[in-house]
């Protein structure tokens, strides 16, 4: 992507930052987008759920916008598992899933006013983590588990059905996973 000399207007823009998510294989933050059309982060932010209300598939994620391709969808297998800990085992979780082979695709807590909160996260190796932890350090931001003490969701995706089990099972030996015993 080159620097755009000037600035790109309306649908000229949302057509290169479609054609930009679909080519990439790596998410591209705001910022870049807006540098390179030499618009503020808020337009592309309207851009984006401009985008998605035309029912591209567009993901936000910690590490930028993401093209969700289908071939992606159908190559891993998903599990939603219950984990409780502190925010400072927060790094060592994700840590543990991604090692196994494992990816982190989301948290969900459920908030007593607005329900079940979902943020994209798509963490695959030990960089998305690093920089995951380095994002919420620097912004001062708060984890959604700190919401539920400690309570949350994730959907974890791998290639095969053993990876998970190794994953929920190495999580449970870590005193990660939430038990019945919980309560």
């Amino acid at each position: 992507m080159k620097q755009q000399e000037k600035k790109v207007l309306g649908e000229d823009r949302r057509n290169l930052i479609l054609k930009w998510l679909t080519e990439s294989s790596q998410p591209i933050t705001g910022t870049l987008l807006a540098s390179k059309t030499n618009v503020s982060r808020q337009v592309i932010v309207q851009d984006i759920s401009i985008l998605k209300a035309r029912n591209y598939p567009i993901l936000a994620t910690s590490q930028g916008y993401v093209f969700i391709k289908e071939q992606a969808k159908t190559e891993m297998l998903s599990k939603v598992i219950a984990c409780k800990h502190s925010p400072e085992e927060t790094a060592r979780e994700l840590n543990m899933i991604v090692d196994l082979g494992g990816a982190v695709k989301d948290v969900v807590v459920e908030h007593p006013v607005y329900g079940d909160l979902t943020a994209s996260l798509m963490i695959r190796n030990r960089r998305d983590v690093n920089d995951f932890i380095k994002k919420m350090s620097s912004t001062n931001a708060s984890l959604l588990s700190q919401l539920t003490d400690g309570v949350h969701l994730h959907t974890i995706e791998a290639r095969t059905e053993e990876q998970l089990t190794e994953i929920c099972n190495t999580l449970n030996a870590a005193g990660f996973l939430l038990s019945s015993e919980d309560d």
